[in-house]
């Protein structure tokens, strides 16, 4: 049990809770706030979105005790807000609601996108929506009445209107379109950091809608056995859990990827093109793929660099992943315990490149393609208890 202090709806709380209690159960049953409904309770459909310290979050997946010293809005602290005022009443003459379930979160991610998207196109509004799922409106409403409010502020701007949340410098307000890969520019990537499709000076932290995550690991043999491991794509593909390998030529890939991740489940088919430089040891893998399941669409770079350690008996292989989802899956990008996820992978990942340097077997495509799909659930677990320990101080 943890005492948390924080402000909800602009009133000073103090609490003993749980630590495994979630922040959507903490304030439905702690403090009787039921309009913040709870969905699929894996952070996937959106209903129990609120803001905390003015960032839109999953309340089924953030836990009450991580809240503490914070500020959290719930639907019932709008009444006094004019852009939800108009929102709500946008709604209604819209028809942007039906049963209501996933109303009170999308209307908290509604008036987030008005705040940051004053120019929003019809795209951009449906790929800010991404992450809310509606069983009953098809969603013309709610778009309709999200233009609306954002026509009618042009035209009677707030007064005393909140103060927009932070925009990505240079980004565009209309929906970046969906990239396949690029050809490889006449110069080979000179740095562990992966160029951007868009423009190949701009890192991933000024590409909107992109996440980059950067970890590394160790491996027990010499830089240039493992240089030459990670150029034979069948073999690194191996090393990757849910991977099947379809065709390659060297450079080029096709291939898909299968993962389930508690109740959603992805199969991304896609290509990708290895760019590497042998003289300084870094290589970038830029792909595109679908999910045939959710129509999910991902653009992303794996940029991988090689330094010696150890007297050149050791290998380091500092890996950034820099992606973009569109589409129903768009909401785990935004996720730490996803990262955290990521980071795992990436850790697994170099355990089986070392079992497969070492001469131990490893599975093959083919097994890879008729086994099940890879199943997150233990690493899911593993990653959670991590963060339970850590909060408690505990070791391994």
């Amino acid at each position: 049990m943890s005492v948390i202090e924080l402000t909800i709806n602009d009133r000073s709380v103090r609490s003993d809770v749980e630590s495994r209690v979630h922040l959507g159960d903490f304030l439905r049953d702690t403090h009787n706030l039921t309009g913040t409904h709870l969905g699929c309770e894996h952070g996937v459909c959106g209903a129990c979105t609120v803001l905390v310290d003015g960032e839109p979050v999953r309340s089924c997946i953030t836990f009450a005790v991580a809240c503490d010293q914070q500020k959290v809005r719930t639907i019932e602290g709008f009444d006094d807000d004019e852009l939800m005022k108009r929102l709500r009443h946008a709604f209604s003459i819209h028809h942007g609601l039906q049963c209501g379930y996933c109303t009170p979160g999308m209307l908290i991610t509604a008036r987030d996108i008005a705040r940051r998207f004053p120019d929003a196109d019809e795209a951009r509004i449906r790929l800010e929506l991404s992450g809310n799922l509606c069983r009953c409106t098809g969603y013309m409403g709610i778009v309709a009445a999200i233009k609306s409010v954002l026509a009618d502020l042009k035209a009677n701007p707030i007064a005393d209107a909140p103060a927009p949340r932070a925009v990505v410098s240079g980004a565009t307000t209309s929906a970046p379109a969906f990239q396949t890969f690029a050809a490889a520019p006449a110069s080979a990537p000179q740095a562990p950091v992966a160029a951007s499709v868009a423009s190949p000076d701009q890192p991933a932290t000024l590409r909107k809608g992109w996440t980059a995550i950067d970890d590394s690991f160790v491996v027990p043999f010499a830089l240039d056995k493992v240089w030459a491991f990670m150029g034979d794509l069948p073999s690194v593909t191996s090393c990757l859990p849910g991977a099947e390998l379809v065709e390659h030529d060297g450079e080029s890939v096709k291939g898909r990827i299968a993962i389930k991740f508690g109740p959603m489940s992805a199969n991304f088919a896609g290509a990708a093109r290895l760019e590497r430089d042998d003289a300084a040891h870094c290589a970038v893998m830029r792909g595109a793929g679908q999910d045939n399941i959710s129509r999910s669409r991902a653009n992303g770079d794996v940029t991988y660099a090689l330094t010696s350690e150890a007297g050149g008996n050791e290998t380091r292989v500092a890996v950034t992943l820099e992606y973009m989802l569109q589409g129903p899956l768009a909401q785990f990008s935004r996720s730490g315990l996803v990262k955290d996820f990521v980071r795992r992978m990436i850790a697994d990942f170099g355990a089986r490149i070392t079992a497969q340097l070492g001469g131990s077997a490893a599975p093959d495509a083919a097994t890879a393609a008729t086994s099940a799909k890879f199943n997150a659930g233990s690493l899911v677990w593993s990653v959670i208890w991590g963060r339970v320990k850590r909060l408690f101080g505990k070791g391994d």
